[in-house]
């Protein structure tokens, strides 16, 4: 029993120390693999390290300060003798001086700004934000090496806000190569140069975090977003990827959003700075049109699968695409062979296309498919006008509507007559619960056009209990959509 006893003890500390060896194998292994890994992510740091030191040093040489000065007005004038001092904003002497004394003539003064810009070549040429030069009447360029030139504008666009100046150099100049902004990818380094707050040369580093993103700038919005700190200052600055080409132009901030700045994608502005430094302004394609994204009621209206297209919801009289044959309702689904995902894609491309040009537009009406061959015009600063009511009201579907008049159409700054005008609805009504809105144009239902009370009625009665009509609504300052009606 003992000899048992005893060969049990044993057995327990053979495993124990079995335990302690095999514990002792797993942490050897585990150092052995691990030490190398550490040591790879350090090199590996060390190397992105070198990168951005590589990087800044390169390309610094070529970001240029730059200081635009315009002449401005504004302040109540000083009394001769008497130095004024900051007032507090309701300080009763405040209205003293502006009774007395803000009748005269204003105190003229200099506006001064501060951005960035980066050198594209070694004539001179620098390319910088609209907004940092804009009204400028003097432009100082001061380089990394202190140097500095008299600057002239060769060029600007608000509507991307870009600008072109050149410097008459007294030798060649350092210059950045322009990159391709369509091969970026979300989660690649960046990094951002120029002149935070007046602070001149300092570098920021950064990822992409977003491609395409809209601002509601202008309507070539097409930013990248990075988390590249950009300031104050960095406007007009350069965005580097790792291969040490310009990939943005750096632009905007969110104010009080940190780690969010945009810049415009330098396959943007390549057709711009060429126009710029050719002709000294922008021309763009203009189709004649107002268009808008497909929502997913009007996929499903249009019978469209892959969500492809545009909606045409107006074409102008006498415009490239109205002399063509294209109509309101068309769906844009092609341009030049290429496939539309968006309103503002179309925008883009045909804004891009040369003035003249005959462009193939493909599109679906009533499902059929149709090709426009379009000589595209200069672009002009036209605003796309909305479409979009009298009183005689039918409350099928508890929906009270009136025909169109030229007073309401006026009214809601309309082209034409053609629907009827939602005037009312009843609480807690079909037409209510399926958003159905007052002000609503209604143009067609189960695509069937509705011109006047007398159509809609016709068409609303054929509709049998049980059964989903599709209501073809325009609603002023928002555009055409389908809204789904069940009886």
């Amino acid at each position: 029993m003992e000899a048992g006893n005893m060969f049990k003890r044993f057995l327990k500390r053979k495993t124990a120390v079995a335990l302690v060896v095999l514990a002792a194998g797993f942490f050897a292994m585990s150092t052995f693999y691990a030490v190398p890994a550490l040591q790879a992510a350090a090199g590996d740091f060390r190397a992105a390290q070198e990168s951005f030191t590589s990087l800044a040093e390169k390309n610094s040489p070529a970001v240029v300060n730059i200081r635009a000065e315009r002449n401005g007005q504004g302040g109540v004038p000083t009394i001769p003798g008497f130095k004024r001092g900051p007032m507090p904003k309701d300080d009763p002497m405040q209205d003293f001086f502006e009774k007395f004394f803000g009748g005269g003539p204003q105190k003229e003064f200099r506006q001064r700004s501060v951005g960035s810009g980066f050198i594209i070549d070694k004539d001179g040429y620098i390319v910088t934000n609209n907004h940092v030069v804009e009204g400028a009447d003097k432009i100082k360029v001061i380089l990394k090496d202190q140097r500095e030139f008299d600057a002239e504008i060769k060029g600007r666009d608000s509507n991307t806000d870009l600008a072109l100046i050149r410097i008459k150099p007294d030798k060649d100049l350092p210059a950045i190569t322009l990159g391709d902004s369509d091969a970026l990818k979300v989660g690649e380094w960046v990094l951002a140069i120029g002149n935070p707050f007046g602070l001149e040369h300092t570098v920021t580093a950064g990822i992409i975090s977003a491609k395409g993103r809209v601002i509601g700038s202008g309507p070539y919005d097409d930013f990248i977003q990075t988390d590249a700190s950009i300031n104050p200052g960095n406007s007009g600055g350069p965005l580097i990827n790792m291969a040490g080409k310009v990939v943005g132009i750096n632009t905007a901030i969110i104010a009080g959003g940190q780690g969010i700045g945009f810049a415009i994608p330098v396959n943007l502005a390549k057709g711009i700075i060429d126009q710029l430094k050719q002709k000294g302004e922008v021309t763009r394609g203009w189709l004649g049109v107002g268009i808008q994204d497909l929502t997913p009621e009007l996929k499903e209206y249009y019978g469209i699968k892959d969500g492809k297209g545009v909606l045409v919801t107006q074409v102008f009289p006498g415009d490239p695409a109205d002399k063509a044959g294209v109509k309101a309702g068309d769906l844009i689904l092609k341009v030049n062979g290429h496939e539309v995902d968006s309103s503002r894609e179309l925008s883009r491309m045909i804004a891009e296309a040369p003035v003249g040009q005959e462009a193939e537009i493909a599109v679906l009406r009533k499902g059929s498919s149709k090709t426009f061959h379009v000589e595209l015009s200069k672009r002009k600063d036209t605003k796309i006008e909305e479409a979009g009511g009298s009183p005689q009201e039918q409350h099928a579907f508890g929906i009270a509507v009136s025909n169109l008049t030229p007073e309401t159409a006026r009214q809601y700054h309309l082209k034409d007559t053609i629907g009827v005008i939602v005037v009312g609805l009843e609480p807690g009504s079909a037409g209510e619960k399926a958003g159905i809105l007052p002000g609503d144009i209604i143009r067609e239902i189960n695509r069937e056009s509705v011109t006047d009370i007398e159509e809609y009625e016709k068409q609303i009665g054929k509709i049998k209990s049980g059964e989903t009509a599709y209501v073809y609504i325009l609603r002023p300052n928002r555009g055409f959509m389908v809204i789904k009606l069940t009886k």
